[in-house]
């Protein structure tokens, strides 16, 4: 639950993403986001959840006007001893042109990995405060 109602909270997230600048929310299920690119370009898009199940998985998408199409979802998994697994999964579609290769900078290479150590910070940030989370991208 208290895993769950952090990331719910989506102004949490750049606490953890590194890419993230800001999350603020918009209403019960928009947000406004604004990442960090390459060269101190920013990228900006706005977001919908599209399922939220409390305490198991939180779903979003970008709006259909948003300059970064992109769309994901994460699930709590509980997985004895007081943690949860959290499985991350992530779509983008990069525009074309120069906001595309600002995209795919941002984006790595290697986006699993960018998952993987984003997991890592949030779980650093959660057993600060005595949270246990197993991370699986």
């Amino acid at each position: 639950q208290e895993l769950y109602r952090f990331w719910r909270n989506l102004e949490n997230l750049p606490l953890f993403m590194h890419h993230l600048k800001s999350v603020r929310v918009l209403d019960e299920k928009r947000s406004h986001w604004v990442a960090r690119g390459p060269l101190g370009k920013e990228v900006q898009w706005e977001a919908e959840i599209v399922n939220d199940v409390p305490n198991e998985r939180i779903g979003w998408q970008s709006l259909p006007d948003s300059d970064v199409r992109n769309a994901g979802s994460v699930q709590f998994i509980p997985s004895g001893n007081n943690s949860t697994l959290v499985r991350v999964v992530l779509r983008y579609d990069p525009p074309a042109g120069k906001l595309g290769e600002v995209v795919s900078k941002l984006l790595s290479e290697n986006p699993g990995r960018e998952v993987e150590e984003d997991l890592k910070r949030l779980q650093s940030e959660l057993e600060r405060t005595g949270s246990a989370v197993r991370r699986a991208a």
